[in-house]
């Protein structure tokens, strides 16, 4: 099945009720069908292929991007594609300074790595009913709210959220930092909050699957460029090896020592020379 099809099928071309739109969306709407404005098939593709450009060229470049999609119809796309291919993700609430304050984020998942420890050795037991109960209630709440970020060490190279209206701190976030975004946009959406607009239906569950699907494709087919980049920069003409390069410091040092390769007298020597004599 083309993704085209695969697309209609799914419908992503149904937008929101002519009443309820933003005007901003207007160069990405076709017309309007029983007072609902119908999305132009083409603008969504080509979104979608532009992203899906972007987004194997910053993953070859050893780059992740993390997903954002805190609403009931994208949760279950999301955790289900990002978990097969090893993308942070976010689904819950996105909590304020995921980015901005990113140090502080990951200061509280070590914490949810030590409580988890405690757990698992059985030390927890050692506590107090009340201590035990507080504790493991952090962990919880952790875990729900930082879980699928918890693989992510450093700033991601872009933002792909769902829903503009919905994630906007997060898109506001990306963009005082400088963070590429990309966002799936239904027709109340602010076009202006995304670096590379996907028009579509951002509440259809099935057409919210196949955007995400499409997009963590991308990222597999950026990873597997890595090894050939690498391997090009660490070999020279021939597949051979490139030389090692050396410091003009220790270059230098190497002229100098058969100079010094002689042995030169010490005192010791020339006094001993001298009362001979």
């Amino acid at each position: 099945m083309s993704l085209v099809k695969e697309l209609i099928e799914a419908g992503i071309h149904f937008g929101q009720r002519r009443s309820n739109w933003n005007p901003k969306m207007a160069p990405y709407i076709h017309g309007v069908r029983g007072g609902i404005h119908i999305i132009d098939i083409k603008e969504t593709i080509k979104g979608l292929l532009l992203a899906k450009k972007f987004i194997s060229r910053i993953s070859a470049e050893g780059k992740d991007v993390v997903f954002v999609g805190t609403k009931r119809q994208a949760r279950s796309a999301i955790e289900e594609n990002c978990t097969d291919v090893k993308l942070p993700y976010v689904t819950e609430r996105w909590l304020g300074g995921t980015l901005t304050n990113f140090r502080t984020i990951r200061e509280r998942l070590k914490r949810l790595v030590e409580l988890e420890g405690l757990v698992e050795s059985g030390e927890i037991k050692t506590y107090s009913k009340k201590m035990e109960s507080q504790l493991m209630r952090e962990m919880r709440k952790i875990h729900r709210n930082l879980n699928g970020i918890r693989n992510m060490t450093k700033l991601p190279g872009a933002v792909i959220a769902v829903d503009v209206n919905r994630e906007v701190n997060a898109l506001r976030e990306a963009r005082n930092l400088g963070i590429p975004t990309i966002c799936l946009i239904d027709t109340d959406g602010d076009p202006d909050f995304a670096d590379i607009p996907i028009p579509g239906n951002d509440d259809s569950m099935r057409s919210i699957d196949v955007v995400v699907r499409e997009l963590c494709a991308a990222v597999v087919d950026g990873r597997t460029m890595r090894p050939q980049k690498d391997g090009e920069g660490s070999k020279g003409e021939g597949g051979e090896s490139a030389p090692r390069r050396r410091s003009s410091r220790s270059k230098f040092r190497a002229d100098d020592a058969p100079e010094s390769s002689e042995p030169s007298e010490t005192p010791d020597q020339e006094v001993s020379a001298t009362t001979e004599s």
